[in-house]
């Protein structure tokens, strides 16, 4: 089997070399095979309008959101401060007033 390295983003084996890069097939990332380490688990997450988030952020709902096994809606414009940025699903974990303990997804908020 192939030496190289799996890709640093999507972690597909099945790199290949191209010239001077290296090239994933599956998520088309290209790298340099000693930029690896700059890579290494460095998960930026955006707003809808392109905002870096961070914890502790304060953040506004931009859409009516459905709250999943329930008759509650989340309106638009609802202020949600100090978030969590997890992995998984959902970019942010937060408390709702009203509502309580929830998940969103980073395309639904921007950065107030």
């Amino acid at each position: 089997m192939s030496a190289l390295p799996p890709c640093p983003k999507c972690h597909c084996e099945y790199t290949y070399e191209d010239g001077a890069l290296l090239v994933c097939p599956e998520c088309a990332h290209e790298w340099a095979p000693g930029d690896v380490a700059q890579d290494e688990d460095v998960k930026i997450v955006k707003d809808a309008v392109g905002n870096v988030l961070q914890d502790g952020d304060t953040v506004t709902v931009i859409k009516d959101l459905k709250v999943k096994g329930s008759s509650s809606v989340v309106k638009v414009g609802t202020k949600v401060r100090n978030i969590r940025l997890v992995d998984g699903d959902h970019d942010i974990d937060c408390k709702i007033d009203g509502i309580g303990q929830m998940g969103l997804k980073s395309e639904f908020v921007k950065k107030a």
